[in-house]
């Protein structure tokens, strides 16, 4: 297959609509219906209001963080060349770590402005982010970045260095998208939220071991994840997501002594 697709899904009035943004744009109403069905399903004390008010703060996490993320993490050489293409998102170059930490500091102002429970609100979005996981995969395969390793195996993608590699982005839809959602809305019907930081933990690990797995097939995205592979045999992405592993480890454990 050659994957050699154009980066904008479509133009309406002159402005172009990348995919890369559409998938953010879906990815967010997503989530932001299905919490308020989750809150409002199971009682959980969250007003709509109160979700509508806190998107604000998570799109400006996300793009923030997940942009500084990639920035400082993977090309900083480039980018102090280059400043103004930081501004340039609609072209791809999210970092989900620099997200996740955007996210979670805007989730802490936004509940400790309004005295609500931090662990309880991130909770329910934890259910929600494997749609945005999987939306934003399959911009990268779209826009043929963050490929695969060289394969010759018959699913092979040939993207514009017509090289044929792993899709690598669609493993990591499946694993991160796919995968972990049913595992959280599995672990959301069987009672996980009564115990708070045990539906973040479950995110957090699962996670960790769909992004240790992927990477394996995946290109390193930057010199000194390159480095890392080639001297210890794991990947900077790998290392972070082992953290992740850890953090998830700790907050199940800890969920154990915090029923709601």
């Amino acid at each position: 297959m050659v994957c050699d697709f154009s980066t904008v899904a479509f133009s309406c009035c002159g402005l172009s609509v990348h995919w890369y943004s559409l998938a953010y744009i879906v990815g967010i109403i997503a989530a932001l219906y299905i919490v308020k069905r989750i809150s409002g399903h199971y009682r959980l004390g969250f007003s709509d209001k109160v979700f509508d008010d806190f998107t604000s703060y998570a799109i400006f996490g996300i793009i923030i963080g997940g942009r500084m993320g990639h920035v400082l993490f993977y090309d900083a050489a480039y980018y102090l060349k280059y400043p103004i293409e930081i501004l340039q998102i609609w072209k791809g170059g999210m970092s989900f770590y620099g997200g996740f930490l955007g996210v979670i500091c805007a989730t802490y102002i936004f509940c400790y402005q309004r005295k609500l429970s931090f662990m309880k609100f991130i909770d329910i979005w934890s259910v929600t982010v494997p749609i945005g996981l999987f939306l934003g995969r399959i911009a990268n395969f779209i826009n043929g970045e963050l490929v695969g390793r060289p394969t010759t195996l018959p699913w092979c993608v040939i993207f514009r260095d017509g090289i044929p590699r792993h899709p690598s982005q669609l493993y990591e839809s499946f694993a991160e998208g796919i995968l972990l959602g049913i595992c959280m809305f599995i672990a959301l019907f069987r009672g996980a939220y009564k115990w708070q930081g045990r539906l973040s933990g479950i995110f957090c690990c699962g996670y960790g071991v769909a992004r240790i797995c992927c990477e394996f097939f995946r290109e390193p995205d930057s010199d000194l994840s390159a480095h890392l592979l080639i001297t210890t045999g794991i990947n900077l992405n790998q290392y972070m997501s082992l953290v992740l592993m850890f953090l998830g480890i700790f907050l199940i454990y800890r969920s154990s002594q915090n029923a709601s």
